[in-house]
């Protein structure tokens, strides 16, 4: 029953990205798990209920792994390095592909934009902890929003993972500016004590007057 179940989630996810979620059916994933179209419906009652259940298991295998490796980073640098590998993973597995597929058929769909969202939150919660670690003692951590950083680092990969499909080049060049991000950053890390109570006090008081 396990082993169906996993079948079925599987099925789903290998048949959008082969078909695309509108060539996503029961007979279809069936045929793709070579498994009895009937058994989608004994297992999860509808084939949009499956397709929740697959948006949200496959995204869990892929942050275990991710989550991992992201324990071991010891700087931005490196977890950038990271999102690279990742990016390029994702991209050959054709990730990519069902991960646009669901985001636009959760545009018009509640259930499913919740169970997207749901999915994202998985690789945000790993991000978030990370930058908090990395960044904590910094001077530029008094200015950041660590949660809404991690949304915006995640929402910032998917973009880049779907528009390198329309333009490699400009997707590259803006994973490069993000590297030179980071330079930048262990650069202020390294400061000396006095240019550091500066550049905290500068800090400090541009960050009063953005409020």
């Amino acid at each position: 029953m396990a082993d169906t179940r996993q079948r079925l989630i599987d099925g789903a996810i290998e048949t959008i990205r082969t078909h695309g979620l509108t060539g996503t059916t029961a007979r279809s994933i069936a045929a793709t798990a070579e498994v009895n179209q009937a058994l989608v419906f004994y297992h999860f009652g509808t084939v949009h209920d499956l397709l929740q259940a697959a948006c949200l298991a496959a995204t869990q295998a892929r942050v275990e792994l991710f989550a991992e490796r992201l324990e071991q980073i010891t700087d931005l640098r490196q977890l950038l390095s990271l999102g690279r590998a990742l990016h390029s993973e994702e991209s050959a597995q054709g990730n990519v592909m069902v991960l646009a597929q669901l985001l636009a058929g959760a545009q018009t769909d509640p259930k499913l934009a919740e169970a997207t969202a749901a999915s994202l939150q998985l690789w945000i919660t790993p991000i978030e902890r990370a930058l908090t670690r990395l960044l904590t003692g910094s001077p530029v951590s008094e200015l950041i929003d660590t949660a809404g950083l991690a949304r915006a680092v995640s929402a910032g990969f998917i973009g880049l993972e779907l528009y390198e499909g329309v333009d490699p080049d400009g997707a590259t060049a803006a994973l490069d500016a993000l590297d030179r991000l980071a330079v930048l950053i262990e650069v202020v890390d390294d400061l000396g004590p006095v240019a550091l109570r500066a550049l905290r006090g500068k800090l400090r008081k541009t960050a009063k007057k953005a409020r």
